[in-house]
């Protein structure tokens, strides 16, 4: 029987329902992350400035209707948004419990798998990614790494711990760092069915030039789960870099739009994932035949897909930082970040 939808027999559930019983607290004010162009300057609304909304609180009675908690307690996090409009949880440091998550997910002997891609002068930042993954990146979880690099000699060893591996996977160097990035989306896809799908119960896509500081837990596991850009987490829609173009299969509307999310870290089910590096995959493939290149290659159609799928779960910025920004108060922690670097020295085809 070939590869398909009904090769995943994954005894697995989507969490959804288990993932909203797990938020700290509710807030008692919802941001706005996105909003329409401003008529005026007064009229802006910022993700740290906004009052409570009618709409949000309703939302906030049914999302915990079955809790048996006061809905006006003055403990978590009141000052960002912790569910979305479509009751998806938004995980940040204070809404959720570790203890918790950890003794519910380490009981279902899961296995965990996690893409980058280190080709080029990328595979500087190897070692530094797997040793502090080893120390951050779902401790006790069965882990499997899975390197796609041209350059295997330089995969570095590390120190794991029991039940993780590493896996190292030969591309090509391809001449631009665009297509390079673009064609992720076909190498997970082929890796999925021809291994992952065997092996492992949720898949994670994450860059090789970050490093991890702090738990990076269970409590980013579910269905489908999407990261939240630092770039944009306080901007509002109409400043977000969505593809604009109606002749690209990535092209989303003015007006349209949920939140700008970060091509860098995606992940979710098995199933899950590979619907989605499918779909992108064969978007890139019809965008290249009409050749036009989406303005932020598969990130572009990383955010149409999402647009029309909504994640299950999203993680707040502290699960993937930029290190050129600082540490704004609205981060409690910074888990994952992406380092300092020069741009036109590791892309050496810019």
């Amino acid at each position: 029987m070939g590869f398909g939808p009904a090769t995943f027999q994954s005894e697995i559930q989507p969490l959804n329902m288990l993932s909203y019983t797990l938020l700290a607290q509710t807030p008692r004010q919802y941001k706005v992350l996105h909003n329409d162009p401003p008529q005026a300057p007064e009229t802006k609304i910022s993700i740290l400035h906004t009052d409570l909304m009618d709409l949000a609180s309703l939302q906030e009675k049914v999302l915990f209707r079955d809790r048996n908690r006061d809905l006006d307690s003055p403990k978590g996090r009141c000052d960002v948004v912790t569910v979305t409009p479509w009751l998806a949880p938004i995980v940040w440091e204070g809404t959720f419990d570790p203890v918790l998550v950890d003794a519910l997910y380490k009981s279902m002997n899961l296995t965990i798998a996690t893409t980058v891609f280190a080709i080029g002068k990328y595979t500087r930042f190897l070692h530094d990614f797997l040793e502090t993954a080893e120390k951050h990146f779902l401790v006790d979880f069965k882990v499997n790494y899975h390197i796609f690099t041209d350059q295997p000699h330089e995969v570095p060893e590390v120190n794991l711990a029991a039940g993780r591996k590493i896996f190292v996977h030969q591309v090509p160097k391809l001449k631009r760092w665009q297509d390079i990035s673009a064609s992720r989306m076909q190498m997970i896809q082929t890796i999925i069915e021809e291994q992952v799908h065997r092996e492992a119960d949720y898949i994670y896509c994450q860059d090789v030039d970050a490093k991890f500081h702090f738990r990076w837990g269970a409590e980013t596991l579910d269905r489908l789960v999407a990261q939240i850009s630092p770039w944009f987490y306080d901007k509002a829609r109409y400043q977000f870099t969505y593809e604009r173009r109606p002749e690209s299969k990535a092209y989303i509307p003015p007006r349209e739009g949920d939140f700008y999310y970060a091509g860098a870290m995606f992940g979710g089910t098995i199933e899950e994932v590979y619907k989605l590096v499918k779909k992108c995959h064969e978007h890139i493939e019809a965008d290249k035949a009409n050749e036009i290149e989406a303005v932020w290659q598969e990130e572009s159609h990383l955010n149409w897909y999402l647009l029309y799928n909504k994640p299950s779960k999203i993680l707040s910025p502290e699960y993937l930082w930029d290190d050129q920004k600082g540490k704004p108060n609205v981060l409690k922690v910074v888990r994952l970040s992406h380092v300092l670097k020069n741009y036109a020295e590791v892309r050496e085809n810019v």
